[in-house]
Formats: C-alpha cells, structure tokens, sequence
C-alpha cells in the first residue's frame, strides 16, 4: 500500500502525514541502553510500551522500524519534544536528504539504496520508477532513514524490517570497537559509516552488473541492451541525487558548534566524509562508463548498417553492367548479329561472367571488400 502527496493537500504545514509505502503491518520499536562496561537490548511488544519514556543514567538508542502510523510517531515525537515540522520530514519517505540543528536535538535524514534482486516480486516504491535488469534482474530500491540525536538518547526511523543496523547493535552489545563509552554523537557517526557503507555494497554489485552489460555489449548489441543502458542511466542519476546530499550532511554535522557533538568525534567525521566522496566518484565513474556505452552502442549499430549497406551496394554495382547488357540483348529488334550467332549465348555468359570477377578484383584492390 502507498500513500502520496494527495492525503495533504489543503492542510497546513505541520500536518502529520506518511507519505510512501507501508512495508510493515506494525510498528516495531527496540530500545537499547549502555554504558562503558554494559549494554542490553530488548524488543518491545508494542510502541506504546516506550511511553512514557524512562530515562537512564545510560545512553540510550531507540530504533522505530516502520513509521507509516502516524499516531505512534506523533505520540514518540511529543514525548521527545520533537517540532511538527521535523516530524512531518520524518513521515515524508520523499524528504530530500538534510540536516537540521536546534537547541535539545540534532536532525539528519538521508535515502539509503539496496540491490534487490527478482524485480518481479519486489514491492513497489514512490522512489523506484525504474528497474536495473541484467542476467539477475536487479532492482535499486531506497529506503529513507531518519536520525534524531539528543543528549542522552539517539531516535533511528526506518520504513522497512531490513535490519541496516543490526550489525552495529551486535558490536554494540558484544563490546567490541569504540561504542561503548562514547556519546550520541558518535553512535550517530557510527550509523551514518553504516549508511555510507550501504552505498559502497550497492556500487560494488551495480560495478559487477555493469561489466557483464559490456561485455555483452560488445558480443551483440541490440535494443534489449540499448534499455538496460538507459536504465543504467536513470538508475545512477537517482544514486547521485541520493548521495550527493550526504556529502553535505556530513560535513556540517562535522562543523556544527553544537553542545550535542564532542570535538573528539570530528575526527570520525571526517574519515566518513573521504568515503562519501569516494562513493560520489565511483558513481560519477560509473555514469561515464554508461554514458560511453551508449556512444558505443550507436557506434557498433552505424557499423553493422554500414557493413550491410556496402554489401548491397557491391552487389547493385556488380549487377549493373550484368543488367544493361541482358537489357540490350533482351530488345526485339531483327537486325541483332548476335543473336544468330551459334555461340553467342556461350560468348555473352563469358563476358558477363568476365565482368563480374574484375569488378570483384578491383573492390579487393581498392579494399572496399
């Protein structure tokens, strides 16, 4: 099911209205405390279990997977003090990617991309107007994620159940790397490295589609390949759309003077913002590479016309002659010598037959065969 910008026209701004596609039937809230020495994480039966919202002594990280109930992420919001406005960005699967300070809370949304395999069957999404189709059939799906980082807790809002994050929450909780003991602010960097991370597996498999299209190309080029070319293409311009706002976003979330982010997370930042712009240029590499087959796929379809026309036109050429001779001959006029000639017949195939290998001859002479 898909809800569009039709559910908020006439309303104010402000108004609390998902607009995307529902991939869950519920929404699913998990909550998970630690410390330097301790982490614990735990599912909660239903969302209103979060309410009211107990603080710890901890740092604390909520994860809200699915956010089409709009009742459960307005009643989230207020208990975070969170601006309508803010919320309405949250509920916006089409937000463009940004990012947002104020006084209590740090805001940053972005569009993540996944390679989904058997377009067939994947559901549909306001996002994803095309399909990227080689042997496998893959299909570029974004989902957008939405980061809310306060003092002491951190809100991740995801639309679908694939579980971006679990990995990090593993770590999390096994105590390994630099989690525990550092602030929102760096689980908020470790979740944007994630993100990136997500940019880099789609990119390697999107590499991987792309080199078998060219090696396709260049066996048997025909107008199946010229639309996946043209897929190729629209697909890449909605990565760049997708990625060329992170680069953004992080850079200011590394320049915000913000009480919210510690100087000791600058660093962190900094290395994510070099892959980000590694991404951006790996995309950007990539469109040119699709940019050039096309260019070669127009190339190679010119030379196979032209090679069928030079064929033809050897054979009209070769038949001229053959035809104004047969032309003459084929007159009905009574005073013709040779068409009493006893071995004229014979005669007129040699010369004809005479032609025709030095017309060949020549066009090997001249390389036009």
């Amino acid at each position: 099911m898909t809800s569009s910008y039709a559910g908020k026209k006439g309303f104010p701004p402000g108004t609390l209205t998902h607009v995307g596609t529902v991939y869950t039937d519920k929404t699913q809230v998990r909550r998970t405390d630690f410390e330097a020495g301790s982490a614990e994480s735990s599912e909660l039966e239903k969302w209103e279990d979060l309410l009211p919202f107990q603080p710890s002594r901890k740092i604390t990280w909520i994860e809200v997977c699915g956010i089409h109930d709009v009742n459960a992420i307005e009643k989230i919001g207020q208990q975070f003090s969170i601006h309508p406005l803010v919320l309405e960005d949250i509920l916006n699967t089409t937000q463009r990617p940004k990012f947002e300070e104020s006084d209590d809370y740090l805001f940053l949304v972005m569009r993540v991309p996944f390679l989904q395999k058997n377009s067939d069957t994947t559901s549909a999404h306001p996002n994803n107007h095309n399909h990227l189709k080689t042997d496998h059939k893959y299909e570029i799906a974004f989902e957008q994620v939405s980061l809310l980082l306060g003092k002491d807790w951190l809100l991740s809002f995801t639309e679908s159940e694939r579980q971006l994050f679990t990995p990090l929450r593993e770590r999390l909780l096994a105590g390994k790397g630099r989690l525990r003991g550092q602030g929102t602010d760096y689980l908020a960097y470790a979740l944007l490295d994630v993100i990136v991370d997500q940019f880099f597996v789609v990119l390697e498999d999107l590499g991987e589609a792309i080199e078998f299209l060219d090696e396709e190309l260049v066996l048997q080029p025909g107008p199946p390949l010229l639309r996946q070319i043209h897929s190729f293409k629209r697909q890449m311009i909605y990565l760049h759309k997708a990625v060329w706002p992170v680069r953004e976003i992080i850079g200011t979330f590394e320049r915000c003077d913000s009480n919210l982010r510690s100087p000791e997370t600058g660093p962190y930042l900094r290395d994510a913002y070099d892959h980000i712009i590694q991404v951006i240029d790996t995309v950007e590499t990539y469109r040119d590479l699709i940019s050039g087959m096309l260019d070669i796929y127009l190339s190679s379809i010119s030379y196979r016309l032209n090679e069928v026309m030079k064929v033809l036109t050897i054979i009209s050429t070769v038949f001229i002659p053959l035809t104004f001779i047969a032309g003459v001959y084929g007159m009905n006029f009574k005073n013709m010598p040779e068409l009493r000639w006893e071995y004229g017949y014979f005669a007129l195939w040699g010369v004809m037959i005479a032609i025709t290998i030095g017309m060949v001859r020549f066009f090997r002479i001249k390389k036009w065969l």
